[in-house]
């Protein structure tokens, strides 16, 4: 089939309405959403790859690998300093006015401080993507890893952490017996 890739393009497509209308603290969406297809999907397992070789984490060139043989991935990713203004003290400040005057820490593959019913949000936004992948038979991993290299190569400005889901509409899924990298 020629246009088996343009159709998980679709279902991608069909992902990212699902995680925008997925429930969100205070019901504003405070994330942010992109498909990768072609050069960008190559261009972010070469990301994934070069960090994982700079940090010596195999698993982040076992994804790579996953990624680059993909048709598609949906990233999905949490604004920086987004806040729900409740004080619940979940993300280690008294207030929410504090977390966000706080000084940003940027030494590891996210930055922060994040809300943590914001990070909540971004975790129901992936899993109704994936929902709607499984609906279309559309094979699928979360993948932390993909979200780093999104991140590292701007391609959801002004978001601080972010996931990535690969897709590979295949015979075999290859995201099952994966071999650590």
């Amino acid at each position: 089939m020629d246009n088996l890739a343009d159709l998980v393009g679709t279902v991608a497509g069909l992902m990212t309405i699902s995680a925008r209308t997925a429930p969100k603290a205070k019901g504003i969406d405070m994330l942010s959403y992109r498909i990768l297809m072609g050069e960008d999907l190559i261009k972010l397992a070469a990301e994934v790859k070069r960090y994982g070789e700079e940090m010596h984490l195999n698993f982040f060139l076992r994804d790579a690998k996953n990624i680059e043989s993909s048709d598609a991935c949906v990233i999905i990713g949490l604004n920086s300093k987004s806040i729900t203004d409740l004080n619940c003290g979940a993300c280690g400040f008294a207030r929410c006015e504090d977390m966000q005057n706080a000084p940003t820490f940027t030494g590891g593959p996210f930055s922060g401080p994040n809300c943590q019913v914001r990070v909540t949000d971004l975790g129901i936004a992936v899993g109704s993507a994936v929902k709607t992948a499984q609906m279309h038979n559309i094979d699928n991993r979360v993948m932390f890893t993909a979200g780093v290299g999104a991140i590292k190569l701007g391609f959801l400005p002004g978001c601080n952490m972010a996931y990535g889901i690969p897709l590979k509409a295949g015979g075999k899924n290859i995201f099952f017996d994966r071999i650590q990298g």
